[in-house]
């Protein structure tokens, strides 16, 4: 028995009957495992800074359905399995996600960031306060991630200057939002468990204080949120003019810069024409 696995039955009080790989885990092996009481979890393992995934979900588990939390560890995190049903994310399980993330956004703080740092994709993302969204967007998510795609040789320093022009532009295109809106932070349909027209739940966040915009436009990204999602949300939290238009289109600039520091050169065509539309 592997050294992970006497940790895992010691903290549950049951041994692991059988263990079933799952896909998805960017920084950790995930796997489904089947306990001598009958009981489902989800271990992930390996990796680093797994406990801040575990703290992550148990501040959002009041707010957001998330897996409950039976073991977090620098290396090592355990949490209820939840069962999603047939179907997947479908058109009422869209409606069922607009009706979840902007009870989400409902949430808010005095300021822009978070009390700790977080990842994304196994990255830091730097979370500390600012009283203006603008500076946080600027300085802790465009400069942040372009600079760590430059340190690693993804992202071309030609490319690096247009993001710092945009980054000293900001105010053309965003104006600040009326209070920051605790965001998910990583958006995606991998991170979103879904059948029989609901959400069960929500996985692997990267959540922070936020403008919801960056929310929004994250889930448009790989085609996540669609028409049913924003029909609904928009009922519940209207939005402004203009996001579909332009700011989407700046705001993805952050997860891109994250896809090219972590896969290079696949995204970078999709960075350079989003800054081609700002002029930059």
């Amino acid at each position: 028995m592997s050294e992970i696995s006497s940790r895992i039955e010691s903290a549950l009080q049951a041994r692991i009957v059988s263990r079933q790989p799952l896909s998805g885990g960017c920084v950790a092996k995930v796997s489904r495992l089947t306990l001598s009481n009958g009981q489902c979890v989800v271990a992930k393992e390996g990796g680093q800074g797994l406990d801040l995934e575990g703290w992550m979900l148990t501040y959002l588990k009041d707010k957001l359905p998330v897996p409950e939390m039976l073991l977090a560890e620098p290396d090592l995190l355990v949490m209820t399995w939840l069962e999603s049903g047939p179907g997947g994310f479908d058109g009422k399980a869209e409606i069922h996600c607009a009706e979840l993330i902007a009870s989400l956004h409902g949430y808010t703080a005095p300021a822009f960031g978070l009390d700790r740092d977080t990842v994304i994709g196994g990255l830091s993302q730097p979370n500390g306060w600012h009283a203006k969204w603008l500076d946080f967007f600027r300085d802790q998510r465009l400069l942040h991630m372009a600079g760590e795609a430059l340190r690693e040789k993804s992202l071309p320093k030609a490319v690096h200057d247009r993001i710092e022009k945009l980054a000293a532009r900001l105010e053309r295109w965003i104006d600040e939002p009326l209070r920051p809106s605790l965001v998910h932070g990583d958006l995606w349909g991998g991170n979103i468990l879904a059948g029989g027209g609901r959400v069960a739940g929500f996985v692997d966040p990267a959540m922070y204080y936020a403008d919801p915009e960056i929310e929004l436009a994250f889930g448009t990204l790989f085609g996540t949120l669609g028409d049913y999602f924003f029909k609904r949300y928009n009922v519940l939290r209207p939005m402004a003019a203009g996001f579909f238009d332009v700011r989407r289109d700046l705001y993805n600039l952050y997860p891109l810069l994250v896809h090219v520091r972590l896969f290079k050169g696949g995204y970078l065509g999709q960075l350079e024409k989003s800054l081609d539309r700002f002029g930059v």
